[in-house]
């Protein structure tokens, strides 16, 4: 592994395989009564959040925890970012209280490879979405969780839907996925679909219903409202219609096939509220998986992978 985890494009194959395959370690301490590990004792884990994401943020934490990391939560709201602290001001201060690990979720794209590259921080950098370019480890929880119920992904064929120009989950989904050996589409309206996605590792569609019924999984991106500034389609109702996933789409889908979704739903818009939490769905399992994942790269990234995992705090 690398010092940093700023985009899913920079993992190999095997860094991808190590990360996920730690985090089934990881993974199995949930079945444990004690769900603690000592590995990162000592450390200090700041998440530096410049845009509201309760779920991830409490991913993360709930993560660094679990290692015995030391966490600290930096919201932008109310601190001095919001009286015109600079990026850079903000990490020299963190850097001084001795941070190992700077976890930065940002509005603008390329803020984290910006805090990386300055040398403001002597720890790791883990980029937790920036503006609508990656977010790395949600690919690797999706990937994970996808992994589990289908074995190795080489050759299976991932479906995502919705508004991919607007989304950083797609953009790094694309690039991990395709690195694991899975044949991605990319489905929904052409003003939806980002200028240059030619040149991403995909197959682009704006038909669903012909995407669908050849799908091992299929991933319903949230319509993300909040980053339009104009009309990309006539009507929710229209968009539902055409992109959705409801119960008559649900049934032209192989048995085997995965429905997820990274959260939060727009139930009714881009999935159904009974496919959502039908047993097809996998979406409180991607949850769950998070903070498996985050614990992985967490600990790869700061303990080193030829670092054994420890065993639970308390347990001999």
């Amino acid at each position: 592994m690398r010092r940093h985890l700023l985009s899913a494009g920079d993992l190999s194959r095997e860094d991808a395989v190590l990360v996920l395959d730690t985090a089934e370690e990881m993974r199995s301490l949930a079945d444990r009564p004690i769900k603690k590990l000592p590995a990162l004792r000592g450390r200090t884990v700041v998440n530096l959040f410049f845009e509201d994401s309760t779920r991830t943020r409490i991913s993360f934490e709930a993560a660094a925890k679990r290692l015995s990391a030391d966490v600290i939560n930096f919201a932008a709201k109310g601190s001095s970012v919001s009286k015109g602290e600079s990026l850079k001001d903000t990490a020299l201060t963190l850097q001084a209280m001795g941070a190992d690990a700077i976890v930065v979720r940002h509005h603008s794209s390329g803020a984290p490879h910006r805090l990386a590259s300055a040398q403001w921080t002597h720890g790791s950098v883990i980029n937790a979405g920036d503006g609508t370019h990656e977010h790395p480890t949600q690919a690797l929880l999706d990937a994970f969780t996808m992994r589990r119920h289908l074995g190795d992904l080489d050759g299976r064929r991932v479906t995502i839907v919705g508004d991919v120009l607007h989304s950083r989950v797609a953009r790094s989904n694309a690039l991990l996925l395709s690195t694991l050996g899975a044949e991605v589409t990319l489905v929904g309206p052409p003003t939806l679909l980002p200028v240059g996605v030619a040149s991403w590792p995909v197959h682009t569609s704006y038909d669903l219903d012909s995407s669908i019924v050849k799908s091992d999984a299929v991933m319903m991106l949230r319509v993300q409202r909040e980053r339009m500034n104009e009309s990309f389609f006539p009507s929710a109702r229209e968009y539902s219609r055409r992109y959705g996933l409801d119960t008559r789409r649900m049934a032209l889908l192989p048995d085997h096939t995965l429905v997820l979704h990274p959260g939060p739903m727009n139930r009714g818009m881009e999935i159904s509220a009974d496919v959502a939490d039908s047993t097809r769905s996998v979406i409180v399992e991607q949850v769950s998986n998070g903070v498996a994942v985050r614990m992985a790269v967490l600990y790869l990234l700061l303990s080193g992978s030829n670092v054994p995992i420890e065993t639970p705090v308390g347990e001999s």
